[in-house]
């Protein structure tokens, strides 16, 4: 078993016009964490490296342009930034790329309006801060509401659980996700470290929660919401994201 712990590293209000996205010019936000610290136990976190690389290279390579976020901006802290495989190698020496990382954007520097799709990268470090980074919460529900696709991977959709749409509904309700589960963060011995536990959080928040085999990937589509459970699926979810955008013509 990998040592997870170890590599685990608004904008416009929804009463805003929605404003169709360009098809020759859409734009795709990823998500990542501004936490480097795993509770209180003075071991570093932060957004797993290859979470952002896989899906990078997907959407970039179907044309879409790509911008980084973060809840405080600047400097993304990494986890399991190596060259494991030739995906992050490239990218890991990308000097756009990593400058996207090391310069993220502050949420008020983005209008949620200009992105066909908003997509959660994880790392434990989401845990912490991303749950309550309430600009980002705003621009994923704007995001949706307008039409948009919304994903995310392992630790990631800490990011949706306080999501609330215009009707005060939450954006997982109703709805199938997938996660790292219990089952994982217990495999990974950070059970008792987590603020919380994300298949638990997202049960409470009423998602119909699916999973597949601990490590394995596993992609969950429900409609315009798109998630998997572990880095294995980051590639899968960043594929189902560009058929959903491709369905609407973006």
């Amino acid at each position: 078993m990998r040592t997870l712990i170890a590599l685990f590293l608004l904008a416009a209000p929804l009463s805003a016009p929605a404003q169709p996205v360009d098809a020759d010019d859409a734009r795709v936000l990823i998500v990542v964490t501004s936490h480097d610290q795993m509770g209180d136990t003075g071991n570093p976190t932060g957004a797993y490296f290859s979470e952002i690389t896989h899906p990078y290279a997907v959407f970039t390579e179907h044309g879409y342009t790509v911008d980084i976020v973060s809840p405080e901006g600047g400097r993304t802290p990494l986890i399991a930034a190596g060259t494991r495989d030739s995906v992050t190698a490239r990218l890991l020496y990308d000097a756009n790329f990593m400058n996207k990382l090391d310069d993220a954007k502050t949420p008020d520097e983005v209008n949620p309006t200009d992105y066909a799709a908003i997509y959660y990268a994880g790392g434990h470090g989401a845990m912490w801060d991303l749950p309550d980074a309430t600009q980002i919460n705003q621009m994923t529900a704007t995001i949706f509401e307008h039409e948009g696709v919304v994903g995310g991977v392992c630790h990631g959709p800490a990011g949706l659980v306080n999501v609330k749409l215009s009707d005060g509904s939450y954006l997982v309700a109703g709805r199938t996700v997938s996660a790292f589960t219990n089952e994982e963060e217990e495999a990974a011995g950070a059970t008792d470290i987590m603020p919380f536990l994300l298949e638990t959080r997202l049960r409470e928040r009423g998602a119909t929660f699916a999973e597949g085999p601990k490590w394995e990937a596993h992609v969950a589509e429900s409609g315009r919401l798109i998630t998997g459970q572990n880095p294995a699926s980051a590639e899968g979810v960043a594929e189902a994201m560009v058929e959903a955008l491709g369905a609407r013509g973006l």
